[in-house]
């Protein structure tokens, strides 16, 4: 039971990591160890629908951060004059400034056609994926490292960068490294984007509530 709270210390600590990366070295075994706990996540199935790409190459890394400057640039424009002031405030990738990134995949054709489990809900694949991504992020922060998902790209464009095969999704660039410190607030937050919704708001019970099931 002593490692209850240890556990419950590390998920709220997980924090999207933009601009604390040191960019100094993971030793093999910890990166091993992140890795194997992204690998022992539940699948449907098990069929285990993912694939670690680790990328360090610099010429690659910039090519990918260019490109995610761009699509940044599309969304700013997208926006109102407050929410594009507030939104240049915050960083949005870490790219150059981790030590490597982690494109994490998901190939639907993995244990096809007899997934177990995936026949009345297509995206559970999908959702598997998730699952390892959350726990590489979980086992990356108990090693005090810093992870984070940069989702400003086109998948088309990470899959021919990274000669990923057609079929197969590019799900998360995530860039993993030591950091100098995790923030006590999420980048989000401290940077007035949104503010972070009770539980009480999203609790239902029964039957789901229209508006604000809190208030009832």
């Amino acid at each position: 039971m002593s490692d209850v709270p240890a556990f419950y210390e590390t998920l709220y600590r997980r924090r999207d990591v933009r601009g604390e990366f040191t960019g100094a070295p993971i030793a093999d075994e910890v990166l091993y160890r992140i890795l194997s706990a992204a690998h022992a996540a539940p699948s449907v199935g098990l069929s285990q629908p993912w694939d670690f790409v680790l990328v360090r190459d610099v010429v690659t890394r910039e090519k990918f951060a260019k490109h995610v400057h761009d699509e940044r640039e599309v969304f700013a424009a997208s926006l109102t004059a407050d929410r594009a002031g507030a939104f240049e405030k915050i960083k949005v990738e870490g790219v150059l400034d981790a030590t490597l990134g982690v494109v994490v995949t998901y190939d639907p054709a993995r244990g096809a056609p007899d997934v177990l489990g995936r026949h009345a809900i297509a995206d559970a694949g999908l959702y598997s994926v998730c699952l390892a991504i959350q726990n590489l992020w979980l086992a990356a922060t108990a090693e005090g490292l810093g992870v984070g998902w940069v989702s400003f790209y086109r998948e088309p464009f990470l899959a021919e960068l990274l000669g990923v095969p057609a079929g197969i999704r590019p799900v998360a660039w995530l860039c993993l490294g030591p950091v100098t410190a995790l923030a006590e607030v999420p980048d989000l937050e401290r940077h007035g984007w949104r503010a972070r919704r009770p539980l009480t708001a999203a609790l239902h019970h029964e039957r789901f509530t229209v508006g604000d099931p809190g208030s009832a």
